[in-house]
């Protein structure tokens, strides 16, 4: 299996595709938000991409649940797990692209916590709490979790202490193993100033493609505006923007604040899953998307 990550807009599908077209792969999309039917614009799910030279390049994972409903890391590993043998019978490789490091990472490295399940009375009362005192509750029990757990972000760190909590009280729950074809991980880490010139030019083509109304379309059709929030980014800002909460050029100028800030996340996430073991093979920058298929073939002497 050939892994391709990256932050936004760092032309990981295009990639992707290009690969794939070459030594007949098939795409896994590991996206948290492609998974949404009707998400399209705000997710960039650019499926133009997927057709390389008039040949559509088959990909999976992606318009698999209708927007409004839950998907998770856990549900992602299983999708996955179901896919791969598919692929292998058809003869063709299995390439995984995307940029949810935490989909990523707990699928590389086996993580099989994805699977213990939530606790909403305890979320809700940790809700109310700020994020470093979330984190002096994490730190108060240790498991096997510990070590890997990420706590990046308040919501990441509520399902940390969640799932140490469970782990605590049932000492013998059944963690099972991952099974996956051996991979080989290659990253496209773009400088600062042409990933941020990429987001911004993206994210206006994404209003003048009609990202609003998507939005709108969403909240029209019976999708709760929480869930939407939920979703993050364009989803959440958007949402506030529709309810009234903030005029038009605030809710533009932090939407590409904040995408500039998860992209530099992403980067971080990936770095942080370096020095938990896995190998990453950095493309190099001076190189075209057609340099870099060859890099990727070379490698793996395809």
């Amino acid at each position: 299996m050939i892994v391709i990550l990256g932050p936004t807009a760092s032309g990981k599908t295009h990639l992707a595709a290009q690969l794939a077209h070459r030594i007949g792969g098939e795409i896994i999309s590991a996206d948290s938000r492609q998974v949404y039917r009707g998400m399209n614009i705000g997710t960039g799910k650019d499926l133009d991409e997927y057709v390389v030279d008039g040949a559509p390049i088959p990909y999976h994972l992606i318009d698999i649940v209708d927007a409004g409903e839950k998907y998770n890391v856990h549900q992602f590993q299983l999708d996955v797990q179901q896919v791969l043998p598919e692929i292998e019978e058809r003869g063709n490789y299995p390439i995984l692209c995307g940029g949810s490091g935490l989909y990523l990472n707990a699928l590389l490295q086996g993580h099989s916590f994805t699977g213990i399940p939530t606790n909403p009375s305890l979320r809700d009362m940790l809700e109310s709490y700020p994020h470093e005192v979330l984190l002096k509750e994490f730190g108060k029990k240790v498991t096997a979790y510990s070590p890997i757990a990420d706590t990046s972000t308040k919501k990441r760190t509520i399902r940390a202490i969640e799932i140490n909590n469970f782990l605590d009280a049932n000492p013998d729950f059944p963690i099972p193993e991952t099974e996956l074809p051996d991979f080989r991980v290659f990253g496209i880490d773009p400088s600062t100033n042409l990933r941020r010139e990429r987001i911004s030019r993206r994210l206006k083509e994404r209003f003048d493609n009609g990202l609003i109304d998507e939005v709108k379309g969403l909240l029209d059709q019976g999708v709760p505006a929480q869930t939407l929030i939920y979703y993050g980014l364009e989803y959440k800002l958007i949402t506030q923007y529709l309810n009234d909460e903030m005029i038009l050029v605030e809710m533009k100028q932090r939407l590409e604040t904040e995408i500039h800030r998860f992209a530099k996340r992403q980067m971080t996430f990936f770095r942080k899953m370096e020095k938990d073991g896995v190998d990453i093979r950095w493309l190099r920058n001076d190189q075209t998307p057609n340099e870099w298929v060859d890099t990727i073939a070379d490698h793996l002497d395809l």
